[in-house]
C-alpha cells in the first residue's frame, strides 16, 4: 500500500532539473494527498522553471516511480519556486548562463515595425551580420514566431543541437541564430495562443547556450501583440530600432510600435527607412516608389535619429553559398548597413 510517507521518501531524493538540488533542499514538495481506497496519489511540486521539456521529462519520472511504489493513478501539478529560493540555490556559474540574469552585459536590440511587409526581418539579419563584421559578438533571435523567416533569409540549413541541458544555436556569418523555424517540420504553421508564445520566447533566452555576447538582436513580429508585450516585460533595458518605409501610412502605423517602446521605458536607438527609393542601373535616376519623408517624420515624432535609408534592391546571390537576403560587405546596400551598424555602436 502506498502512503504519504513513502511518496515523500521517493520525491525528496529527486532533483530540480535547473538548480540541481534535491526537492528536500528546495522544499519543492508542496502537497501530497493519498486516496488509499483508489490508490490515487496527488502531488504538487515547485520548480525553478515550468513549461519546459525538462519538466515533462521529470513528470514522467515521478509518475513511473510512484506507480512502481504501488499507486494506480497519479495527479501531478507544477508551480514555480519563489524567486528568493531560486536565487539562494543558484551558483554564479549557473546564473551567468541566462541572458536574463541581472548584471548580464549583453545589449538587447529589438527590431520592430508597426506593420508587416516593410522589410523588418531583412534589416534584422543584415544588421546582425554587419555588427559581426565589425568584430562584435552577436546573437539573433527570430522572435517572429508565427512568421519566422530568418533561417531561410540567411541560408541556414543546419539545425541546433542539444548539449547537456542547453541548445547550441546555429552560427552563420559570425552570428549565432535561434528561430522557431528550427523546431517545426516542413514550414508548418504555428497554431499557438499567447501564453505558449511567451514560454517559447523564455526558452530562447534561458535554454540556449549563447556564450558571451556584445549584442543580441530580436526580430520582433510586426505590431504590438503578445510577443512584443512579452519582450517588453522580459527585457526592461532593451533598446529598439523602428523600421518603416517612406509611405506616410507605414510611418503612421510604425509610430504605434515606437509609442509602445516609450511607454515601457525602452530606449529607441533610431529609425531605419527601408525601400526608400529605386535607382536605375542604366540612368542612375532615383524613383521614389513608396513616396518620401516617412522616415524623417517618424524619427521626428519619436524624438530620435534617422539611422539610414536603404534603397529598394536585391542582394547578389551566390549559388555556392546561398543566403538570399544577406548583402555582401562591399555591395552598395551592404555599405549602408555597415554605416548604420557603426552608428548603432556609437549611439549605444
Amino acid at each position: 500500500m502506498i502512503t504519504e510517507e513513502k511518496v515523500l521518501n521517493i520525491l525528496s531524493k529527486l532533483k530540480d532539473p535547473f538548480l540541481h538540488k534535491t526537492f528536500e533542499e528546495t522544499n519543492a514538495i508542496q502537497e501530497i494527498k493519498v486516496k488509499e481506497e483508489k490508490s490515487h496519489v496527488s502531488v504538487k511540486i515547485a520548480l525553478a522553471r515550468t513549461g519546459t521539456s525538462e519538466q515533462l521529462h521529470l513528470q514522467n519520472r515521478i509518475v513511473n516511480a510512484l506507480k512502481e511504489a504501488g499507486a494506480d493513478s497519479v495527479g501531478l501539478r507544477f508551480t514555480e519556486l519563489a524567486q528568493e529560493v531560486v536565487e539562494e540555490h543558484t551558483t554564479e556559474e549557473e546564473a551567468s548562463e541566462s541572458l536574463l540574469t541581472p548584471g548580464n552585459k549583453t545589449t538587447f536590440i529589438a527590431v520592430a515595425s508597426g506593420k508587416g511587409g516593410v522589410g523588418k526581418s531583412t534589416v534584422s539579419v543584415n544588421l546582425a551580420v554587419s555588427l559581426a563584421r565589425l568584430g562584435k559578438k552577436v546573437g539573433l533571435i527570430d522572435a517572429d514566431i508565427y512568421g519566422f523567416s530568418v533561417p531561410d533569409m540567411m541560408g541556414i540549413t543546419k539545425r541546433p543541437v542539444v548539449k547537456g541541458e542547453k541548445i547550441i544555436p546555429v552560427e552563420r556569418f559570425g552570428v549565432k541564430v535561434i528561430s522557431m523555424g528550427f523546431f517545426v517540420e516542413d514550414n508548418s504553421p504555428v497554431i499557438w495562443r499567447g501564453p505558449m508564445l511567451g514560454k517559447m520566447l523564455g526558452n530562447f533566452f534561458n535554454d540556449v547556450d549563447w556564450g558571451n555576447l556584445d549584442y543580441l538582436l530580436l526580430d520582433l513580429p510586426p505590431g504590438t501583440g503578445d510577443v512584443a508585450l512579452d519582450v517588453h516585460t522580459m527585457l526592461p533595458s532593451c533598446k529598439e530600432i523602428i523600421v518603416t518605409t517612406p509611405h506616410p501610412t507605414a510611418a503612421f502605423v510604425a509610430a504605434r510600435a515606437g509609442a509602445m517602446a516609450l511607454k515601457t521605458d525602452h530606449e529607441i536607438v533610431g529609425v531605419i527607412e527601408n525601400m526608400s527609393y529605386f535607382e536605375s542601373k542604366q540612368t542612375g535616376e532615383k524613383e521614389f516608389v513608396f513616396g518620401q519623408g516617412g522616415g524623417e517624420k517618424l524619427a521626428e515624432e519619436l524624438q530620435t535619429t534617422l539611422l539610414g535609408k536603404l534603397p529598394l534592391q536585391q542582394p547578389d546571390w551566390n549559388n555556392d553559398d546561398f543566403a538570399p537576403s544577406i548583402y555582401e560587405k562591399d555591395h552598395r546596400v551592404g555599405k549602408v548597413y555597415m554605416e548604420i551598424a557603426e552608428k548603432i555602436i556609437e549611439t549605444i
